[in-house]
């Protein structure tokens, strides 16, 4: 079920905390580079930039290995990961 959520923590270019709940949410549809990769500093700012203390509407869609949600994350009416094109792994 989607719901509207406050974006409170940037963990990656890829995963967001927010007030409502207890793990990190892993954005569906999108894949950056992880901590000490080439490109890791730029996607987590950018994502930041765009979400940080914003509402979104999240929706899950599974659980991953870690117990994080999986989920389409959008803000306004657009899907992250559309606003995230030039960040994602090549």
């Amino acid at each position: 079920m989607a719901r509207k959520e406050t974006v409170t923590k940037i963990v990656d270019g890829d995963t967001i905390e927010t007030s409502v709940r207890e793990k990190p949410v892993r954005i569906q549809g999108i894949d950056t580079p992880e901590k000490g990769q080439s490109g890791y500093s730029e996607a987590k700012k950018a994502l930041e930039n765009l979400l940080k203390n914003e509402k979104v509407t999240v929706s899950p869609v599974a659980t991953d290995i870690y117990g994080r949600t999986v989920a389409k994350v959008k803000r306004g009416s657009t899907l992250v990961p559309n606003l995230m094109k030039k960040h994602q792994k090549k």
